[in-house]
């Protein structure tokens, strides 16, 4: 069952505003994008709304777990809707795009590490890196700068 914007917003204890809905709207209709996109997305549908707007935004959204922020090596920070699941990403290391991949050995084992050294687990980050199927068919190089990664999504 799909839940609202709205209905997301007040479960996680936050106040509905257009901002937040407008952002969250830009995440969803663009997984894995940076901040910077999302401010864009979010200016196109509501007119205006300032940078510092749009980053305050997405840190309490993250910490209210409404969303989830990745940061693969080389890249910005990206934002995803997709949280409270074990899921891991594929990572083009030609262009950058990232897709979504459940975690290979079922729902958390993810989380069992050899020796937690006294650590309570609770998340584990896995990124599958390589080339998507768009870059393979090209005659680029395989590695990619490790200033920034260009999206292509």
């Amino acid at each position: 069952m799909h839940v609202s914007p709205v209905d997301q917003l007040r479960e996680h204890g936050l106040s509905v505003t257009a901002q937040r809905l407008a952002i969250l709207q830009a995440v969803s209709s663009q997984p894995h994008a940076t901040a910077d996109q999302i401010s864009d997305l979010a200016v196109a549908a509501l007119g205006t709304i300032s940078r510092q707007s749009v980053y305050d935004s997405l840190n309490t959204l993250v910490d209210k777990g409404v969303l989830r922020r990745i940061q693969p090596m080389g890249s910005p920070a990206l934002y995803e809707d997709r949280v409270n699941d074990n899921h891991h990403h594929l990572i083009c290391r030609e262009c950058g795009h990232v897709v979504d991949v459940d975690c290979a050995a079922g729902k958390r084992p993810c989380l069992d590490a050899a020796d937690d050294h006294g650590f309570a687990i609770d998340e584990a980050e896995v990124a599958y890196w390589g080339r998507c199927q768009q870059c393979q068919q090209t005659d680029a190089p395989t590695s990619r700068s490790t200033t920034q990664l260009s999206r292509s999504n």
